[in-house]
């Protein structure tokens, strides 16, 4: 609970220092210093910060996230509108990370590669996204032409109404998060795979899947389970960068969007969500350790 005042109070405050507001925007510049104030004030923008957090966050304790600044459209249904885009986008992230994850990380914990395992996925995982998301587009769109270069989904619409589109945009948050889980992963593989009853199952000539089922996985289940909720929370605050490229309509274009236009309460509220599902995943992460002891 405290972490999350934490985050919100940051949240608000990052946003409230931003250059310029929405009353500068709306008029893109051409109104005078008595219009601008008048719009301020119609706006709540011109109260100290203090009381301008603390009517936010009790109106947020009560549902209300406040109205676009742009649209005069409640901020939760712009929010509603475009969350099973990027729900749908981030679940088809991590239905692709965590087998690649887990089969890298296995394939990372062998003895024979250790030394130079760890190296590649560290190198692959600080690839940054609109990097992996130029390449994509290059090969799949450009070169072999089996995918739309952007998704232009209509807002509100189904992902699943255009599946072609989802592929790019996929694969650029896929595959840095999958260098980024196998490495943290592949460490623990290959302390499980050196362990002594492991090295005796081995001598004995049992063979590789009954070893990997009877005698690793049940060790690689807890850390597994860590790492894929703190992914799942990256995942969806990473579609940000994503969206945008692709022109894919979810919370993460939106954001963006509304950043250029100083659209304050959706900004506040489409970032604190995207901390709070980071939080989620941590906090999922540390219960599922906790209970493991």
């Amino acid at each position: 609970m405290l972490t999350t005042c934490a985050v919100a109070l940051g949240v608000f405050l990052v946003t409230d220092v931003l250059p310029g507001d929405a009353a500068l925007a709306r008029t893109r510049g051409g109104a005078d210093a008595a219009e601008l104030a008048r719009l301020r004030e119609e706006s709540g923008l011109d109260g100290p910060v203090w009381e301008r957090f603390a009517m936010w966050a009790w109106s947020l304790l009560r549902g209300d996230a406040g109205t676009s600044l742009l649209s005069d459209r409640p901020v939760t249904t712009l929010i509603a509108q475009r969350l099973p885009a990027t729900l749908t986008l981030a679940g088809c992230a991590l239905a692709v990370t965590v087998p690649l994850m887990l089969a890298l990380a296995w394939w990372a914990g062998a003895r024979a590669r250790r030394s130079y395992a760890g190296g590649v996925l560290a190198a692959s995982a600080a690839v940054p996204q609109v990097v992996v998301a130029a390449a994509a587009v290059a090969v799949l769109s450009g070169l072999l032409g089996w995918f739309p270069r952007v998704s232009l989904l209509p807002v509100g619409a189904s992902p699943w109404s255009a599946p072609e589109a989802l592929v790019l945009p996929t694969l650029s948050l896929a595959l840095p998060a999958t260098a980024y889980g196998a490495g943290l992963l592949s460490g623990v593989v290959a302390d499980v795979r050196g362990r002594p009853h492991v090295d005796d199952a081995v001598l004995r000539g049992i063979g590789p899947w009954h070893v990997a089922t009877r005698h690793l996985l049940p060790l690689l289940w807890a850390p597994t389970v860590r790492i894929t909720a703190v992914i799942a929370g990256g995942l969806v605050a990473a579609t940000t960068v994503v969206e945008t490229v692709f022109g894919y309509t979810g919370l993460g274009e939106l954001l963006v969007s509304s950043v250029a236009a100083r659209d304050v309460p959706v900004v506040q509220a489409v970032a604190l969500l995207g901390a709070c599902v980071v939080i989620a995943g941590n906090t999922a992460a540390d219960l599922v350790r906790g209970g493991r002891g």
